[in-house]
């Protein structure tokens, strides 16, 4: 009787385990196929040259790494993808943060502001980049037509070089607070309300119980929207191509790294250099996250 009872166990879990794989196999196909198989083609590829009319491959062993160090086009657009990633990443959380903390209660058209704030993230990127292109533009934008109302001189905002990347910055910004409202609302809602209540019977008001409750127990959203974000914005390219075109003299100071790579693999036809572009992209991305991972350990809690 114990031997089928336990021969019967065996093979549920055998079923369950072969379900389980039959389940997975879908995601981990996709994810050998589209990121891990692409990952090694490109740091192959990257010890190569083009051949002439985009024929054939010339190894060339570290000669692209070499050119890639001595490039001054790529440390200035390595410095453009940091700076817009320094200010896209923490403006955006802080009033994602907020936002979420103020639609987390309860309050007369809770659903119908959180799916506004959502909307943008849900919006074709080519069509907020337009958008925000018609806004910005010089001539008969929205946001020069407002200046001037009130008296002020028009601005270029996407053809001045020293404040093209903060335009574009701010488009970067609108798209993804929806999506980070959400993960935070989230990560509120499982905060329990006992906290709350046991801080406003202590006279806790709520600027303190925010940064002594709220912070810390959200924590461990922060840090995935921060790692999550930091990648996503170390690989801006789309909104930089649909607003800035090749022709406008900001473009120097708004190219990204993933932009200068587009340029080099699809424009001049270098795929071999654009490869070693996207590897040195890779290797800061890396870089970066094992730096949170451990930087994490001091400020995220886990109770």
């Amino acid at each position: 009787m114990v031997k089928k009872q336990s021969t019967s166990i065996m093979k549920k879990r055998k079923n369950e385990a072969f379900w389980g794989w039959v389940f997975f196999a879908p995601t981990l196909i996709g994810l050998l196929i589209l990121n891990i198989i692409p990952i090694f083609q490109t740091i192959y590829q990257s010890f190569f040259q083009t051949g002439a009319f985009g024929k054939g491959n010339e190894f060339v062993g570290f000669d692209n790494y070499t050119q890639l160090f001595s490039d001054v086009e790529v440390w200035r657009s390595l410095l453009n993808t940091i700076l817009y990633t320094l200010m896209e990443v923490p403006t955006s959380i802080i009033i994602a943060l907020i936002l979420a903390v103020l639609l987390n209660r309860k309050m007369k058209g809770r659903s119908f502001y959180r799916t506004i704030y959502f909307l943008p993230m849900v919006a074709a990127p080519a069509a907020v980049a337009m958008v925000w292109r018609w806004l910005y533009n010089s001539e008969f934008g929205l946001l020069n037509h407002i200046l001037q109302f009130i008296g002020l001189k028009p601005v270029n905002w996407i053809s001045n070089p020293n404040i093209a990347l903060v335009s574009v910055a701010i488009v970067g910004i609108w798209s993804v607070i929806g999506y980070n409202m959400v993960l935070f609302l989230a990560g509120l809602q499982e905060i329990p309300g006992d906290y709350y209540e046991a801080a406003s019977i202590d006279g806790a008001g709520s600027i303190r119980q925010f940064f002594h409750i709220t912070v810390p127990l959200i924590s461990p959203t922060m840090f995935f929207v921060t790692i999550t974000r930091v990648i996503g914005a170390m690989q801006v390219f789309d909104v930089i191509y649909m607003m800035i075109d090749n022709t406008n003299p900001a473009l120097p100071s708004t190219r990204s790294l993933v932009y200068l790579f587009y340029e080099y693999s699809f424009i001049e036809g270098n795929r071999g250099y654009g490869s070693t572009i996207v590897v040195l992209l890779l290797a800061i991305i890396m870089i970066i996250t094992v730096i949170q991972n451990k930087a994490q350990k001091k400020w995220v809690n886990y109770n």
